[in-house]
């Protein structure tokens, strides 16, 4: 049963409001990915920490923070939503390596080494030539290993996220991207970058965000759950999630903030064309409330068990983090 499955959304980047979270809850999700950070420095993060310390305490009723794994087991019990955080860019520790273990004791679970661009640390996945992992970014995922800090490549480009993957004593993630072979994108992963991450224990979350999916806005649920059963042969049902990359209720500004940061002085379309200037039209079957329980009913009737739709939805990445946010000693 559907409510009864601990359910896990690897990323979302939502208007965070009272009315949001009582959405959330209604979902029936058990914990969210929520991205606290794009382009925000050091100083700029620890006032985003700030302000959820204010939604935890203005919504104590309705969501809890996630510290560690045993914490979305208590959100399960205690019927709320658990949050815990991630980066979608490594400017949270600016060029120096110590913010690593100071943002991770502060509660940030996962960072990906790069957003679109070039980083300090490695590549993202518009620039034209990729260059790989830096001698800063070598660094940094040993520290990540050590600390305890989900290294996350969503954003980065193939080269650099193979030798990320090759590098890190961990399995990583792609929290929020999709096969390339169901829909060319320059977001999406190629064959050998999903067969790498998957051979070494890492996991991809299969992104909702329409300009990943096949057919756009226009893709069906059976369009989706072809996509997750052709994954599910090819590399194997226990590696892989959901990672929404929902971003209901946002205005045209955060759009922009999350393509162009400080960076650029005009539109950056990011995804390759003026025609993506603004949101993507929403999916019809995938909305705040009835989303992760559609997909759970598609993916049933399209073969898979109840208990591999549950891995899916939410106890892969539970195996995941718990094995990945240990500290080593």
């Amino acid at each position: 049963m559907f409510q009864d499955k601990i359910i896990i959304d690897g990323l979302q980047y939502c208007h965070w409001d009272r009315e949001y979270f009582q959405t959330l809850l209604a979902s029936g999700i058990t914990a969210v990915h929520a991205t606290i950070v794009y382009h925000e420095d050091a100083r700029q993060t620890l006032t985003r920490f700030a302000e959820w310390n204010r939604h935890f305490e203005q919504n104590s009723d309705l969501i809890m923070p996630i510290h560690s794994m045993a914490d979305v087991e208590q959100a399960k019990l205690q019927g709320k939503v658990g949050i815990f955080f991630g980066a979608q860019n490594c400017s949270p520790i600016d060029d120096e390596i110590g913010l690593v273990e100071v943002m991770r004791r502060q509660g940030l679970l996962i960072m990906q080494l790069t957003y679109n661009n070039q980083s300090l640390l490695a590549t993202g996945c518009y620039e034209q030539q990729d260059s790989g992992v830096t001698r800063f970014g070598r660094q940094v995922i040993e520290e990540m290993n050590r600390v305890g800090m989900i290294i996350d490549m969503s954003h980065s480009a193939e080269r650099s996220t193979l030798e990320t993957i090759e590098l890190s004593s961990r399995p990583i993630c792609i929290s929020h991207a999709n096969p390339s072979f169901a829909h060319n994108a320059l977001r999406n992963k190629s064959h050998a970058v999903i067969e790498a991450l998957t051979k070494r224990g890492g996991l991809i979350g299969f992104s909702l965000y329409p300009f990943h999916l096949p057919n756009g806005s226009q893709c069906r649920l059976e369009d989706f759950c072809q996509m997750v059963a052709e994954t599910a042969e090819r590399y194997g049902v226990d590696h892989l999630g959901i990672g929404s990359d929902l971003c209901l209720n946002q205005p045209q500004h955060v759009l922009e903030w999350m393509r162009n940061g400080r960076w650029s002085k005009s539109m950056d379309y990011g995804e390759g064309s003026a025609t993506n200037s603004g949101w993507p039209e929403a999916l019809p079957w995938f909305d705040g409330r009835q989303g992760f329980e559609n997909i759970y009913t598609g993916l049933l009737k399209f073969g898979f068990s109840d208990h591999e739709a549950g891995k899916i939805l939410g106890t892969n990445w539970l195996t995941f983090l718990t094995n990945g946010l240990k500290a080593h000693s």
